[in-house]
């Protein structure tokens, strides 16, 4: 490797994400997946009810979008993957200790595996190194996570989109957009303290 590239930030030299640096292999990979889901179990039970809608505003999307930039999009998946069949089998962690599949949110679930597997494949390729990367990679993710919840929601409720607009997407725009800029500041606040220590 030349002297130049040695002499590059950490995260330019290769495709990494920032469960790369962690030590290990196959060990250190079941154990982030594992901790990936419960970390999205647990922010899921920050569940605030909304009047008129059967979608509670939670810090799960908020958990699938940040396990999926810092796992990687087969890390993020599968951990996103583990948490969703993990609550269809009777594991209560998601909203307020729900379970199950058979309620109109889970579309939003679904949305999380596919949504932490872009976010994880962007990442990867710098999509969470600098705040506006980070914006524009956490935006397409929640765009995800709303195709999946609102056709689920059209489908489990036979309702029209602008009604699933309504009651699925419309009232939590303002949050999201606080989570999207929460991780713009946090991510690349990693990312440069890795490359810090990587200078020493």
């Amino acid at each position: 490797m030349s002297s130049s590239a040695m002499s590059a930030p950490l995260h330019q030299r290769r495709p990494l994400v920032l469960a790369d640096l962690v030590p290990g292999a196959r060990v250190r990979d079941v154990l982030l997946v594992l901790g990936g889901a419960a970390l999205t179990g647990l922010l899921a039970q920050v569940a605030i009810p909304v009047a008129g809608s059967p979608v509670p505003v939670t810090g799960q999307t908020f958990a699938a979008l940040s396990v999926g930039a810092a796992l990687g999009w087969q890390r993020g998946a599968v951990s996103l993957a583990l948490y969703m069949v993990a609550g269809m089998a009777g594991v209560p962690w998601y909203a307020a200790g729900g379970s199950g599949f058979d309620f109109p949110s889970f579309g939003y679930v679904i949305g999380f595996v596919f949504a932490a597997a872009l976010v994880g494949a962007l990442a990867s390729r710098g999509g969470d190194r600098s705040p506006l990367k980070t914006i524009g990679t956490m935006l397409l993710g929640n765009a995800v996570v709303y195709l999946f919840g609102l056709a689920y929601l059209m489908f489990d409720l036979n309702i029209g989109l602008g009604t699933a607009w309504d009651i699925g997407m419309k009232n939590y725009l303002l949050g999201d957009g606080l989570k999207i800029l929460l991780a713009a500041g946090c991510l690349p606040l990693v990312w440069r303290g890795v490359d810090a220590l990587h200078q020493r």
